[in-house]
């Protein structure tokens, strides 16, 4: 029998014991691969976007507009390349499925965003149809939607002025990320604020924020501080911060999404390390009187502190890797369901940890009782003390 033969023998010896073990470690991992990838997703949401545009928004929150008479001041605020503006429309497709939906400028978002890519044709129709819309990759594979349909949403915060709270667009153009990253940001509807601002009931002329492009990231600073010095103590107070920055505000809106991930995998580890530990110093146990027998044989200390630690490894490897399959797998799933309002993957970054994990949980569970063994005398383990 070969030496990896015999740690697998030893292993599924107690087969009942080890395959409940190892459902145990499949199911941590699988909770580890999900929410690590939330976690990273939610990460890179204000990690990837870097310094190189400025939010403004109402001081008191982003849900009070801004009047869109300050636009030309912003404009000529020193270090400002390009500003853009956008109004959240708060759509609803269907029944009750919430889309991102918001009313900008073609013009605007194009010169704005570049990162958002689309040909020169879906930019001019979107800009020269009143009713147009342009929706994100994501959103196009999940609905199917293509380039001349109709789209109809509802807006529970903006009905038209007839009281009506259904609208319909023209969806105009597809527009794609330049790269992986931004990939993942196409879960939006964008509409011609021009249609919006002259159709919904509650006036015209306002915009939920602000985005401004600037010449180059060293100027953020002093443009945050030159936009809010300027409407201070005004009835248009803002709140002005860096892209990176206001998205990372914008999730902890909804929780420090981090802590709890850490808080929530913490719990599940440790009492994972609690059963596997105790599996493997219980099958030690039983075991003295046939390692005593490996070391009469003329096995070394170190070779039987292999063997132990040997299992340790294969159990939490095994579980491991096929908790981390069932979480990618997951994932996929996801991605092809809801992946557009959940646009979460467990990529690369996520299997890194995760072996990293298995790697230090292997030695947490293994090291106690490979270090019995190793210490193990053959006189008092055959004599049974």
């Amino acid at each position: 029998m070969t030496k990896t033969g015999f740690v697998l023998a030893n292993l599924f010896r107690k087969k009942t014991r080890t395959v409940l073990t190892l459902l145990s470690v499949i199911m941590a991992f699988l909770l580890f691969g999900l929410l690590q990838a939330v976690n990273v997703m939610f990460n890179a949401g204000s990690d990837f976007v870097g310094a190189t545009r400025v939010v403004v928004q109402a001081r008191v929150s982003f849900t009070q507009s801004l009047p869109l008479r300050i636009l030309p001041e912003l404009e000529a605020v020193p270090g400002v390349d390009k500003v853009m503006f956008q109004q959240w429309f708060g759509g609803v497709h269907g029944e009750n499925t919430q889309i991102f939906t918001f009313a900008v400028d073609p013009a605007r978002i194009h010169a704005v965003y570049p990162e958002y890519v689309m040909d020169d044709a879906s930019w001019t129709a979107f800009a020269q149809t009143r009713t147009g819309a342009i929706v994100g990759r994501m959103l196009a594979n999940q609905y199917n939607w293509k380039v001349g349909d109709k789209l109809p949403l509802k807006s529970n915060i903006f009905p038209q002025k007839d009281g009506s709270k259904d609208w319909a667009f023209d969806i105009v153009g597809i527009y794609d990320g330049k790269d992986e990253q931004w990939q993942r940001q196409t879960n939006a509807v964008f509409i011609n604020y021009e249609y919006f601002n002259e159709s919904n009931q509650f006036g015209s002329g306002a915009a939920g924020i602000y985005v401004l492009r600037l010449a180059n990231s060293d100027v953020a600073q002093s443009v945050t501080e030159a936009v809010d010095k300027k409407y201070e103590n005004s009835p248009d107070e803002t709140k002005s911060q860096t892209e990176k920055d206001w998205q990372a505000g914008f999730v902890k809106q909804i929780g420090d999404v981090g802590l709890l991930v850490r808080w929530i995998l913490f719990a599940v580890f440790f009492t994972l390390l609690l059963v596997v530990g105790n599996t493997m110093a219980q099958s030690v146990r039983e075991r003295i009187p046939e390692l005593a027998v490996l070391k009469t044989l003329g096995f070394s200390d170190g070779t039987v502190l292999g063997f132990v630690m040997a299992e340790a490894v294969a159990l939490c490897a095994i579980g491991g890797l096929i908790g981390m399959g069932v979480a990618t797998l997951l994932g996929i799933a996801i991605q092809k369901t809801i992946g557009a309002f959940l646009p979460i993957s467990v990529d690369g970054s996520v299997w890194t940890t995760a072996l990293i994990a298995i790697a230090l949980m292997s030695v947490a569970v293994g090291l106690l009782p490979a270090l019995r063994a190793q210490r193990l005398k053959i006189v008092d383990a055959l004599a049974g003390r």
